[in-house]
C-alpha cells in the first residue's frame, strides 16, 4: 500500500494545490474590485495508517479548504462622488436584490443581503444602487426629530418633489446704534438736528411709539433717519419680499430727555400721499448712559407684517440679551452684527450626498438640507460563516448568526474601500503553489518508476 498511498497523497496534493491556485487566481483577478475580500487557502492533513499505534500512522493525504478574510479591511480611498461611501471597521451595508420589474419599477427579494461595496449611485427611479446591482437599505427619518423612525431597514428611494416653503416667523437682529446719527438733516452746528422732527407732518410717527409715516412725509422721514438694513422674508407660498428697516432717534440727553430710538419697517415703497409708507414697530428703545437698553428689550412681535403687498404674517424680532446697543460711531451709522431670518422659498432637489456617519442628505436649491434616511451597519458574531454570493455580497447562514444592526458610525462619505488583495503577497503564494504542484507531480513520476521496477522483477 506504500506506493499506492504515495500516489493517492500526491493526487490529493495536486488537487489541493489546484484549489489554492484557483483562489489565488480569483484574488488577483479581483485586485481592483471595490470592497472585495480575498480568499486564502487552508491545508489540513488526513492521517492514515492501521490501528491506533502512532508507529503505524503516515502523513497521509491533504485537504484544502477556503478561509474567508471578511474582517480584513482594504484601503480607504477618497472619491469625488457624493453618494459613495466606505466602512471603517466592522460591518456591512444592508442591501436587497431586484428580482423583477413591474411597470418600470423594481420588485425586490424578501430577504436581506450584506456588502461592503459602497459605490452607490441613484438610478432613474431614485434608488441607490451599487456597481453590482444591489439596492441600499436604510432607516426612515422622523422629519421633526431627525431620529430614526423605525428599526427595520427599507430600500431607500429618493423623491424629486419640491421642498415646501417655510414662512418667516423670526428675525434675529443685533446692531449698534450711533450716539449721534448722521442723518441727512444732521448739522453739527445745530443742536438736536439729528433727531426726528415730525412738525408739520400729516401724522406723528412717534405717537405712543406706534405711529406711521404716510407717503406725503416719506422723503422727510428718510432725511431724519438712518438705514437699519434689510432682510429678505418669505410668506407661506415662498414669495420673497425685501423688508427695509430704519432707525430714528426721537429724543436725547442733550435735548433734556433720554436717548430714545424708534425702529420702523417699510410697508410700501410706492405709497401714495395718504397711504402708509413706514410703520413703527411700537416699542421705544431707551438707552442709559452706558449705552445699554433700559429697560432691556430681548424681543418684540410685529403682528401681520406686510411689505409691498406681500403679507408675511406675525414676525418676532429677536434681539437677545444686549443685542441692541448705543455706542459712539465715527460714521454716525448703524453697525449691523446679526440680521438673519428663518424662512425660505420652496426648493428643488439639486443633489444627494452621504455624510460621515451614514446620513443620506438631500440638498435643495433654496440652500436647505434634509436628512432622508440613516444607514445602519450589520455585524455578525461569525463573519467567516457568511455565504458569498455574486457581486461582493453575502448572505447570513446558521454559522454566521443573524445580523446585528448598529448605527452607521463607521461610515465615511465620499470614499471607497479597495480590495484587500495584496498583489505581491499573491504572487509569492503563486510561486510556492506552483513549486508544490510540481513537487507532487514528481512524487507521481517517482512512484510510477518504482512500480515499473517491481513489475520488471518478474520478467
Amino acid at each position: 500500500m506504500g506506493m499506492f498511498g504515495a500516489l493517492n497523497s500526491a493526487v490529493s496534493g495536486l488537487r489541493a494545490q489546484a484549489f489554492a491556485m484557483e483562489n489565488i487566481a480569483g484574488n488577483i483577478a479581483n485586485s481592483q474590485t471595490i470592497g472585495f475580500k480575498r480568499i486564502d487557502t487552508t491545508f489540513a492533513d488526513l492521517v492514515t495508517g492501521a490501528g491506533s499505534s502512532a508507529k503505524n500512522q503516515t502523513s497521509g493525504m491533504v485537504l484544502a479548504t477556503s478561509r474567508a478574510t471578511n474582517t480584513v479591511q482594504g484601503d480607504i480611498q477618497a472619491s469625488d462622488n457624493a453618494t459613495y461611501m466606505a466602512i471603517n471597521g466592522d460591518g456591512y451595508f444592508v442591501v436587497s436584490k431586484k428580482v423583477s420589474e413591474v411597470d418600470g419599477n423594481p420588485v425586490f427579494s424578501g430577504f436581506d443581503l450584506y456588502t461592503r461595496r459602497g459605490d452607490f449611485e441613484t438610478d432613474k427611479n431614485g434608488y441607490l444602487v451599487n456597481g453590482s446591482g444591489y439596492y441600499l437599505k436604510g432607516l426612515p427619518v422622523d422629519p421633526t426629530t431627525g431620529n430614526a423612525a423605525g428599526s427595520v431597514p427599507q430600500v431607500i428611494q429618493l423623491s424629486s418633489d419640491f421642498l415646501r416653503a417655510e414662512p418667516t416667523t423670526e428675525v434675529r437682529y443685533r446692531a449698534n446704534l450711533p450716539t449721534v446719527p448722521f442723518t441727512s438733516n444732521y448739522d453739527p452746528t445745530i443742536p438736536n438736528s439729528e433727531l426726528l422732527d415730525a412738525t408739520g407732518w400729516a401724522t406723528d410717527p412717534t405717537a405712543s411709539g406706534a405711529g406711521t409715516v404716510l407717503g406725503s412725509d416719506a422723503a422727510a422721514f428718510l432725511d431724519s433717519s438712518i438705514s437699519g438694513y434689510a432682510a429678505t422674508m418669505y410668506n407661506a407660498n415662498g414669495a420673497p419680499v425685501s423688508v427695509q428697516f430704519r432707525w430714528a432717534k426721537i429724543d436725547s440727553v442733550a435735548n433734556g430727555g433720554v436717548d430714545t430710538w424708534n425702529l420702523f419697517y417699510q410697508v410700501s415703497s410706492t405709497a401714495g400721499p395718504a397711504e402708509v409708507a413706514w410703520q413703527n414697530v411700537g416699542t421705544d428703545y431707551v438707552f442709559d448712559a452706558a449705552g445699554q437698553l433700559n429697560p432691556p428689550i430681548t424681543s418684540l412681535t410685529i403682528a401681520g407684517l406686510t411689505s409691498n403687498g406681500i403679507t408675511v404674517g406675525d414676525v418676532t424680532i429677536e434681539h437677545g440679551t444686549g443685542g441692541i446697543t448705543q455706542y459712539q460711531d465715527a460714521n454716525g451709522a448703524a453697525s449691523l452684527t446679526t440680521l438673519s431670518q428663518n424662512g425660505s422659498p420652496s426648493g428643488q432637489l439639486v443633489g444627494v450626498q452621504i455624510n460621515d456617519g451614514g446620513k443620506v442628505v438631500a440638498n435643495y436649491s433654496n440652500g436647505k438640507t434634509v436628512t432622508l434616511a440613516l444607514i445602519p451597519l450589520a455585524t455578525f458574531n461569525a463573519d467567516s460563516g457568511l455565504q458569498r454570493v455574486d457581486g461582493g455580497a453575502y448572505a447570513a447562514t446558521e454559522e454566521s448568526g443573524v445580523a446585528i444592526l448598529a448605527s452607521g458610525a463607521g461610515i465615511i462619505g465620499q470614499a471607497l474601500e479597495a480590495s484587500n488583495t495584496d498583489i505581491a503577497d499573491e504572487f509569492s503564494k503563486l510561486i510556492v503553489t506552483q513549486q508544490a504542484y510540481s513537487a507532487n507531480t514528481r512524487i507521481i513520476s517517482t512512484a510510477d518508476d518504482m512500480l515499473k521496477e517491481i513489475l520488471n522483477i518478474i520478467r
